[in-house]
């Protein structure tokens, strides 16, 4: 069987687990709304600090809703030794890797929908016509890159002690880069403070690279990480 092949019935998989247990509704997006609501307060609902700022609370209360994603997709792998049986069987590594990950953009891709949503309605955000295929192109390369690296600290993570806690501390720093350029690229598409969509698309370099690195390196050496 093809490694594409194996990633879309590992993809499908995951999403129909999703489907049937609802948690990315009923838990991870009143979370994840939460977040934005709680930072609202925080800023004292200051109109104008909120609309600068929204971009970049837009994709930090994406990485805290991350990590409760990964956290629960591995947990529900490692319960039944799901991730075993499937070495057991010899399905190829990557393929599990492109297919867990293609699965967890897909949840990461709807829930990034809501949160912009919210953003307009609490922090009065305003889409500019000409930043939209910036704006496109930023949701798309930092949702990748996001869903490959949940997909490799998950798996790195999934069979350690303490991966709760172990999971923040390993991932969180690696995403640094994302959070950086998905923010300074959503704030040239919306054209905050002045800027324009030609200062978002080297942001759009940097997240691309990122992606690609993690999705090489992820299919290549995910097989060794769930083997530890």
């Amino acid at each position: 069987m093809s490694t594409w092949r194996i990633a879309r019935l590992i993809a499908a998989k995951d999403l129909r687990v999703e489907w049937r247990s609802r948690v990315l509704i009923n838990q991870v997006l009143p979370f994840a709304t939460l977040v934005m609501v709680m930072f609202a307060f925080a800023l004292d609902n200051n109109d104008r600090v909120l609309t600068r700022v929204a971009p970049g609370l837009v994709w930090l209360a994406t990485m805290f809703s991350l990590l409760v994603v990964v956290q629960r997709t591995f947990a529900v792998e490692t319960a039944d030794g799901a991730l075993d049986a499937l070495q057991v069987a010899g399905v190829r590594p990557g393929g599990v890797f492109l297919g867990k990950a293609l699965a967890l953009a897909a949840q990461l891709a709807a829930l990034e929908l809501v949160l912009m949503g919210a953003a307009v309605v609490l922090y009065r955000t305003e889409f500019q016509a000409g930043g939209v295929v910036l704006l496109v192109t930023t949701y798309l390369a930092a949702t990748t890159g996001l869903a490959f690296v949940g997909t490799l600290y998950g798996g790195l993570a999934a069979g350690a002690k303490g991966r709760e806690t172990l999971l923040p501390l390993l991932m969180l720093p690696v995403v640094a880069p994302v959070l950086i350029g998905a923010t300074r690229a959503t704030e040239a598409a919306l054209g905050t403070e002045g800027a324009t969509p030609s200062d978002g698309w080297p942001w759009i370099g940097l997240l691309t690279l990122f992606a690609a690195l993690f999705g090489v390196g992820g299919t290549m050496a995910f097989g060794s990480l769930i083997d530890e």
